[in-house]
């Protein structure tokens, strides 16, 4: 089997994947509301430990395979986070592919496992374990600590580039309100340490997408629902810059690509300004309607949707094909963005002008256009 069908690539990106693939389990045990601290850390000669403080990956003796879940977890493919009633019912993850994936690409991977007041430790090589798994003491609290060398025969390179990965974290940090991501270089003498946790998450974000940005109002606009179609969560700004920040997420997952969740925002959002526009006199009846680009001119905005089965499609797989969430996320929308706009009439007047403002320019510079055309 070629490891890269698994990874994505070989070179750096697939390198790096590997990381987050082992994070992505602790934030699902952060999803399901189990773990508020992540820590990792790159060491000297370039292994990477995660630790969290989870509920630990469970070491009881898996009922079809007869070995410690763990075990199981970091051998067998698509065994992820599905173990028992300690199921997940959001979780991340690129293909659910996760441990057992970074195992068998690591020539090495040691796992301390701390649950019921005991730590358990189990060593693997090039995905095989090398030792079963074995009690090493009393301890307290519960957690996963996995620590792993990435295989210099299957990766271009086995340096990891601290950047990357702090931009991967300040995201993921960002997507889970006050989970606490430490990310630690003991590569250089002083060791760098950076750490991320906001109280704010999305509204956060958008503050820091638009930090050396003048804004059009003050505070972000947020809301959030739940639904049978899982869960929904926007903050949106818009500043006086004329190009568009739009992110959007699925299950901490960036969805590059876009998707059914975008579209609904984007449609929502079409509708919602118009209406408003038209209400308020700004736009006149012989005016055209605004368009989607008029509106989203200067707009930064973070959708992020958490959902039970996501189906991702597309080149990258990072574009969301679930068709339920496009209504859902448009109800959503529709609804917040209606009541924000009633609600604050300054803000709203000003966020509309700046959408016809950017309609008339079009309008002027289409005119130009034609001009010098004939």
């Amino acid at each position: 089997k070629r490891p890269g069908m698994y990874i994505g690539s070989t070179g750096p990106r697939g390198l790096h994947h590997l990381v987050y693939e082992i994070v992505d389990n602790s934030v699902d045990e952060a999803l399901a509301g189990f773990c508020t601290q992540v820590d990792v850390v790159i060491h000297p000669d370039n292994a990477i430990s995660v630790t969290d403080n989870g509920r630990g990956i469970p070491v009881d003796k898996h009922p079809k395979l007869k070995k410690p879940t763990v075990e199981v977890v970091l051998t067998v493919l698509h065994a992820g986070g599905k173990f028992g009633g300690e199921g997940y019912k959001v979780s991340g993850g690129l293909h659910g592919v996760g441990a057992s994936v970074v195992n068998a690409l690591s020539t090495k991977l040691e796992v301390e496992v701390k649950r019921d007041g005991t730590t358990w430790t189990q060593s693997y090589d090039h995905g095989k374990p090398t030792s079963p798994l074995t009690a090493a003491g009393k301890v307290k609290g519960t957690g996963t600590k996995i620590t792993f060398w990435a295989d210099p025969d299957i990766f271009e390179t086995t340096k990891y580039d601290f950047d990357t990965l702090a931009t991967r974290f300040r995201e993921t940090a960002f997507l889970n309100k006050n989970l606490k991501i430490t990310l630690t270089d003991e590569r250089e003498l002083e060791p760098r340490v950076e750490e991320f946790r906001y109280a704010g998450g999305i509204v956060d974000f958008v503050k820091y997408i638009n930090e050396n940005k003048e804004t059009v109002h003050a505070r972000p606009i947020y809301f959030e629902a739940e639904g049978v179609e899982g869960s929904v969560e926007i903050s949106m700004q818009w500043n006086l810059s004329y190009s568009d920040s739009v992110l959007a997420f699925a299950n901490n997952i960036n969805t590059h690509e876009g998707g059914t969740h975008l579209e609904g925002f984007k449609n929502a959002l079409t509708r919602t300004i118009n209406d408003y526009a038209r209400r308020q006199g700004i736009l006149k009846e012989k005016d055209e309607n605004l368009t989607g680009e008029d509106i989203r001119e200067g707009l930064a905005a973070v959708i992020s949707v958490k959902l039970h089965d996501p189906q991702f499609e597309g080149q990258t797989k990072t574009k969301l094909g679930n068709t339920e969430m496009r209504g859902f996320v448009q109800q959503v929308v529709t609804q917040g963005l209606a009541e924000f706009l009633e609600e604050h009439p300054k803000p709203a007047r000003a966020i509309v002008t700046k959408s016809a403002q950017a309609a008339k320019a079009r309008a002027a510079a289409r005119k130009a256009r034609e001009l010098t055309r004939r």
